[in-house]
């Protein structure tokens, strides 16, 4: 073997460590989009009234630790609004969903930020990796300060948080979440040609996907989700009263939330539509074999994620199957990257 082609090799099974590495720490961030959202969900956010960066991973590890905490969330108005009467064990319960949300994302930062100084120093990130990394590093540290300041907003008057904070939450942790599956698939994937014609379409289709996990987050941030318990009219009619009702009228698309569950059920039918077309032109085309695989579980996951979608209405936002109708979102935002990745890929474009 030649020397240039040794260090080809060589420089290849870094760039599969790095990904493996890259990998794993996506799959972590996908369990943490999924316990976030039981968090959200069961009510749990607000237990955890102190922010500790480095002591809040020591769990209570006794009665009076216990009854200390308990003292503390009782000084704020969730519990004197919402959960007066509580019992220790009911407070243990939210309590511990929230503090392994905490704990995982410390978990997260441990096993990103010791593998990559390993790499680091051991220089076997490839030029022009760095920077993408050490971004991915940033907006995970901001993610921390970002649930702090979500939390915060709940700990004041009205004991539930800022439905723009929780968007953004959710929405950075999805950002993260991509660009490290991009990342990976960039050090993974091999250029492999792809009918010309459907980058645009794939790229927008993926943009539309994230935007559409964000009007979920505006959903579970207001509640909207129970409003109309109904499918697929909303109430009585297809279109409901009260659309576009508060002043301004742009206003309603955050805060009204009738209009919020209408636009999220309009941007529904949106991506089924997009992904349904998406699909039939890209399976006629002349495309990759995993390409071809991926439209398939694209289509899918669509499917689950309405069948869920319409579960969480009639059945009034059940956790276990709300829960699922998150995470299978950022599934589908997989697929979709995946795909998009592809063409990118192939069209000559840098990873």
């Amino acid at each position: 073997m030649s020397h240039a082609n040794s260090t080809l090799h060589f420089n290849k099974q870094y760039d599969l460590q790095i990904a493996y590495w890259l990998l794993a720490c996506a799959a972590v961030i996908f369990g943490m989009i999924l316990l976030g959202g039981v968090t959200r969900l069961t009510n749990s956010g607000l237990s955890m009234v102190e922010w500790k960066p480095l002591m809040g991973i020591i769990p209570p590890l006794n009665h009076a630790d216990w009854q200390e905490l308990f003292f503390k969330y009782k000084q704020f108005p969730e519990y004197q609004k919402i959960n007066a009467g509580m019992s220790l064990d009911a407070f243990k319960s939210i309590f511990m969903y929230e503090y392994l949300h905490r704990v995982l994302g410390r978990f997260i930062g441990i096993i990103f930020v010791l593998p990559f100084l390993y790499f680091y120093f051991t220089k076997r990130i490839k030029p022009g990796l760095t920077p993408k990394l050490l971004l991915m590093l940033l907006l995970g540290g901001g993610q921390g300060l970002l649930g702090w300041y979500m939390v915060k907003s709940g700990l004041v008057d009205n004991p539930d948080v800022s439905q723009y904070r929780l968007t953004a939450h959710l929405g950075n942790a999805v950002l993260i979440f991509g660009f490290i599956w991009w990342t990976a698939l960039g050090l993974l994937s091999t250029p492999k040609p792809q009918q010309a014609g459907l980058n645009s379409f794939a790229y927008v289709l993926s943009g539309l996907i994230f935007l559409m996990i964000l009007s979920g987050g505006l959903v579970a941030g207001t509640n909207a989700g129970h409003a109309y318990s109904t499918w697929p009219l909303m109430g009585d009619s297809f279109i409901p009263a009260g659309l576009y009702s508060l002043q301004p009228a742009w206003l309603s698309a955050f805060e009204d939330i009738t209009t919020i569950q209408f636009n999220h059920r309009m941007f529904a039918y949106l991506i089924v539509a997009l992904v349904l077309t998406f699909a039939f032109k890209a399976l006629r085309a002349e495309i990759s074999k995993p390409v071809k695989i991926a439209v398939w579980c694209l289509l899918g996951l669509l499917a689950l994620q309405v069948t869920l979608g319409i579960s969480t209405l009639i059945f009034y936002v059940p956790v276990p199957v709300a829960a699922a109708h998150q995470v299978v979102a950022v599934a589908l935002l997989s697929a979709s990257l995946f795909i998009s990745h592809s063409f990118f890929h192939s069209s000559g474009q840098p990873n």
